[in-house]
C-alpha cells in the first residue's frame, strides 16, 4: 500500500475488455511524509469514487485487482484501495 495524491482523470479510447465502465486515475506517488513526490506519475483504476485533489491508498497487489474487476486476465497492475481522511 501506498498514499498517491490524484492529478486527475484519464481517459482511454482503446482498451482491455476487463476495464469497461472502469473510471481511470493519474496519481502521484507520495513519500512517508505525504507530501513528497515518490516517483512518476502512475495510472490507477478507481474503485472508491477518488476525485483530483483526494490522497487515496493505491496497491499494486495484482490478486485484490483481479477481484476487484472480477476478471483473472486483466492487466491491472495499481488500484484504489481508499481515499484518507483530511
Amino acid at each position: 500500500m501506498q498514499l498517491a495524491r490524484v492529478l486527475g482523470s484519464a481517459v482511454a479510447t482503446v482498451k482491455h475488455a476487463s476495464l469497461e465502465g472502469c473510471k481511470l486515475l493519474a496519481v502521484l506517488p507520495l513519500k512517508a511524509d505525504g507530501q513528497s513526490a515518490d516517483g512518476d506519475p502512475l495510472l490507477v483504476v478507481d474503485r472508491v469514487g477518488a476525485g483530483r485533489g483526494d490522497t487515496v491508498m493505491i496497491t499494486s497487489d495484482g490478486r485484490s485487482a483481479s477481484e476487484a474487476l472480477g476478471r483473472e486476465d486483466s492487466p491491472v497492475r495499481w488500484t484504489t484501495i481508499g481515499i484518507q481522511d483530511e
